[in-house]
């Protein structure tokens, strides 16, 4: 097991490696020049998340869709993930990761426009898509459409069930004592009352959930931030200094080179918002929206958050924190993020616990419908029910067991995931240009599509 373990660990570290690195920067930056820069749309498209298409085909609202998609994106990452960035390679790191998100929109968008673009309409009124569907009818490639479908499954119960369950009970076991049974028991009570409503439960719950987290989550590091005043400026100078001359970061931080900066930046920029992965479009393609690009922009809005907002708030709140407090060590990013929150008496400690927590159980409320999607494009609707079942019991499993092999291969599932992903967007990337420059450039975003492909 312990070689299995090793294997998986480096199969894991190969995938997200440079060539992984350079293919998802080297999209986002490929979108983004040849759609002409759609970040230039950010406040329009954060207008639209909050419109409602009425009359339009799908089956939740936009809004619920980029909810239910932040669910699943916006998870332990967003914290200890940056934390993780900065005790590796150094304060620079922050701004890697931030201009990774910048130019992540870009993919997002992307994945949003081919989700509506390709989606099904089946018998019974719902609404299917995503990569699958873009690959098997745009590109004709069934079969790397059934890899992607099986690669999210995978993924789904790895990353969005037992790591995220085994997170939770975690941090309950070390912070109050509770038994990881009784927690995974409470996960799993909770999770089957919403799932088992399927696709409109799940965004309803996250529409409530995910924007009260964020803005409480958000806020609290404003708090912070506040506190650390005097070192703002001089944590954002560093931030920047640092990531062309890691030399400069000196005191606590580690040393390194720009490379280091760069990798583990731009890695965590690239985990964090998922851009690229194909996770978030199979939501998307339930949107209640009149045409492909008005979900795209929705869409995009999520990496914005994500990372341009929320991974950028806690990198600042981070390296603020150690420059106010040198005595702080670290040797991992769970340790330096703890020892940084921990510095703000009364709001600190239960601010970092209590957003772990909602982070990580609407992680796990959003891929099990990406999971979902997947076996239904499979085997049909009838066999939701069992995978629901399974995913279940995989998430109490993920509380009791011990997960590091689990978490490797959840991120080798991640990494393959983004291979026949990537592919559609870039082949398809001529099908981007044209609904682009009728829609969005043509200034015909109110207008109904007329492309609309049912089943």
């Amino acid at each position: 097991m312990q070689n299995l373990d090793q294997f998986i660990a480096e199969v894991s570290n190969f995938l997200w490696g440079w060539p992984m690195i350079i293919l998802l920067l080297g999209t986002h930056i490929f979108l983004t020049v040849r759609l002409r820069f759609p970040q230039r749309k950010i406040l329009t498209a954060i207008r639209l998340s909050v419109t409602k298409d009425k009359g339009a085909d799908g089956d939740v609202s936009q809004f619920g869709a980029l909810a239910t998609a932040l669910a699943a994106t916006i998870g332990t990452g967003n914290i200890i993930g940056v934390a993780t960035a900065v005790a590796m390679g150094g304060p620079g790191a922050v701004l890697w990761c931030w201009l990774t998100g910048v130019f992540g929109i870009a993919t997002k968008y992307g994945e949003g426009l081919l989700a509506i673009k390709y989606r099904v309409k089946m018998p019974d009124g719902t609404m299917l898509g995503g990569p699958m569907y873009a690959l098997e009818r745009g590109l004709k490639l069934k079969w790397l459409a059934v890899l992607f479908a099986v690669f999210t499954i995978c993924a789904s119960l790895g990353i969005g069930a037992s790591v995220q369950a085994n997170a939770i009970s975690t941090i309950c076991y070390e912070t109050y004592g509770i038994s990881p049974v009784w927690a995974g028991t409470a996960i799993v009570a909770l999770t089957t009352l919403v799932v088992i409503g399927g696709v409109k439960s799940i965004a309803r719950v996250c529409g409530m959930l995910v924007p009260f987290m964020a803005l409480f989550y958000v806020l609290g590091c404003l708090y912070i931030l506040g506190v650390n005043f005097n070192f703002l400026w001089p944590a954002v100078k560093l931030i920047c200094q640092a990531a062309f001359s890691p030399e400069a970061a000196g005191g606590g931080f580690v040393g390194g080179s720009v490379i280091m900066a760069m990798r583990f930046g731009i890695a965590r920029g690239l985990f964090s918002n998922e851009s690229g992965l194909g996770s978030a479009p199979i939501v998307a393609a339930a949107a209640k929206t009149r045409n492909p690009v008005r979900q795209a922009l929705v869409s995009s809005t999520g990496t914005f958050w994500d990372t341009v907002v929320i991974c950028a708030v806690t990198g600042l709140v981070i390296v603020s924190s150690v420059l106010a407090h040198p005595d702080i060590t670290f040797a991992d990013g769970a340790s330096l993020t703890k020892a940084a929150f921990a510095k703000i008496p009364v709001i600190g400690s239960p601010l970092l616990l209590g957003g772990l927590i909602t982070f990580a159980f609407t992680t796990i409320l959003g891929w099990c419908y990406y999971g979902e999607m997947a076996v239904e494009y499979l085997k049909g609707k009838r066999w939701t029910h069992y995978y629901r079942i399974l995913y279940i019991v995989v998430a109490f499993l993920g509380c009791v067991i011990n997960l590091t092999m689990v978490w490797n291969l959840a991120d080798c599932m991640n990494a393959l995931m983004a291979i026949p992903n990537l592919i559609s967007l870039l082949m398809l990337s001529g099908v981007l240009v044209r609904e682009t420059n009728r829609y969005l450039w043509g200034n015909r975003l109110d207008d109904n599509s007329d492309d609309a492909e049912k089943q």
